[in-house]
């Protein structure tokens, strides 16, 4: 067996909403892994410095671009300046994510709108203009991130857990089609994790302790347990795994 079946160093990769939080983790590890990548969020002074502290840290060119990956329009021309500044990537993933929360017959229509189009409608919108390029060159890995709310549910996210179930499915209707031109979709789905989008829930002691107790490992994972699922489908290893949905939870999807 081959030592660089893991290697994927040289590659370039597009991680959206990955100026902070857990897409920022995902671009790091990839980059600590030889990748070249690039950072993309809504603000490009935040993208900037995202895009500057890891190449401080990895010492491994990084680039970053602003944009709305909710807007098609803006979305299919941005990456037209990706792919000429950057080329085409060879990895992409679908990070970007929204979460708000109200009861279901209060939940604002707009926050609806909100959360479907960062959440799930992104997805399409960057993966149909990328998937075109890598039609062309035959090659390409499409990680995209979804959640064991893709599963089980709970009160007061409805729309996020509607969001995430069809991020699962579009993985693999966009395997379904893409996969006999050499571009693997797949979806990684975390547990409850101690990123900036649950700060307000790991500070609840009682959330805190309902998490522990509902997860077999006991505890919060830590963002960079997703890494090592992250290079497997970014890499050679997984050429022949595609439409999957993996959880990276702890084991909170295995029981009951």
């Amino acid at each position: 067996m081959r030592s660089s079946l893991f290697d994927v160093s040289g590659k370039v990769a597009f991680v959206s909403g990955s100026s902070r939080g857990l897409g920022y983790a995902l671009a790091s590890g990839l980059a600590f892994h030889g990748v070249k990548v690039v950072i993309h969020g809504r603000k490009q002074s935040s993208v900037d410095e995202a895009a500057a502290k890891i190449q401080d840290k990895t010492g491994v060119s990084t680039q970053g671009f602003a944009f709305d990956v909710t807007d098609a329009e803006a979305t299919e021309e941005a990456i037209k300046a990706l792919v000429q500044q950057c080329g085409i990537p060879d990895i992409v993933v679908n990070n970007a994510g929204l979460q708000k929360r109200a009861t279901f017959s209060e939940f604002p229509i707009s926050d609806w709108n909100d959360v479907i189009g960062t959440n799930l409608s992104s997805v399409f919108h960057v993966s149909r203009i990328l998937s075109r390029h890598m039609t062309e060159r035959k090659s390409g890995k499409i990680i995209n991130i979804g959640s064991v709310q893709a599963k089980l549910a709970r009160e007061t996210i409805a729309p996020y857990a509607a969001s995430k179930g069809g991020v699962v499915m579009l993985t693999q209707g966009m395997a379904a089609d893409l996969a006999r031109y050499n571009i693997q979709v797949n979806c990684i789905s975390p547990g409850y994790f101690k990123t900036d989008m649950n700060t307000a829930l790991w500070q609840d002691e009682a959330f805190n302790q309902w998490v522990e107790k509902r997860t077999p490992a006991q505890r919060w994972g830590n963002v960079d347990e997703l890494i090592g699922t992250l290079i497997f489908l970014s890499s050679e290893a997984s050429n022949f795994v595609s439409g999957q949905n993996i959880f990276v939870d702890g084991g909170m999807t295995a029981v009951v």
